[in-house]
């Protein structure tokens, strides 16, 4: 999967939030809708599209988008 293909499935996790606010650069745990329920459909969904394991930690200590794609692609 590539960067924008993540950004693109990631913000497919969010239900009200515009997907043009989603960008490489964009700290989503600074989003409105940002809760522990959007955080578990990401682990989720990196786990089913990415087969890799993503932790609550991974996610608090991704800062972007894009850092979190590095975590993962890390893995």
């Amino acid at each position: 999967m590539t960067l924008n293909e993540f950004v693109s499935a990631f913000a497919a996790e969010f239900d009200s939030t515009p997907e043009e606010v989603f960008k490489p650069e964009t700290k989503y745990r600074e989003l409105e809708e940002w809760s522990s329920l959007v955080a578990l459909s990401i682990i989720s969904m990196v786990d089913d599209e990415m087969d890799k394991q993503l932790t609550g930690s991974d996610l608090r200590n991704a800062g972007t988008i894009e850092n979190l794609y590095n975590i993962i692609q890390a893995k």
